[in-house]
């Protein structure tokens, strides 16, 4: 499994739970659609996080970057539904960051073989 992470902030006067609500229309689309394999909306919680980090985390799980591009292609051709959902969570967000990771170890790694 892949897992593509997103952190944000959220725009000055942007309400908490109407972007929770516009990242669950929109990601539950996906999933819906069977674009993305999940996803979870986390807040940091007592101010704990590294400083250079948004205050949420958005992860996206995918089965692989076949998959990963599909979701993207959605989002890229503008069209709707996925448009305006997409564009619903994008107007609210600001500094945002991403990543992708992977699980570890995957099935594609060879077992013994150690890397340092």
């Amino acid at each position: 499994m892949d897992i593509y992470h997103i952190w944000c902030a959220l725009k000055d006067g942007v309400g908490d739970m109407e972007f929770a609500d516009n990242v669950s229309e929109y990601l539950g689309h996906l999933e819906d659609e069977g674009h993305i394999e999940g996803w979870r909306l986390t807040r940091r919680k007592l101010g704990l996080g590294p400083d250079d980090l948004p205050e949420f985390h958005i992860m996206v799980e995918v089965s692989g970057l076949a998959q990963l591009d599909d979701a993207f292609g959605r989002a890229a051709a503008r069209a709707e539904p996925v448009e305006g959902l997409h564009h619903a969570v994008n107007r609210l967000v600001s500094k945002v960051k991403f990543a992708l990771y992977r699980d570890f170890p995957d099935p594609g790694r060879k077992t013994g073989e150690e890397r340092f």
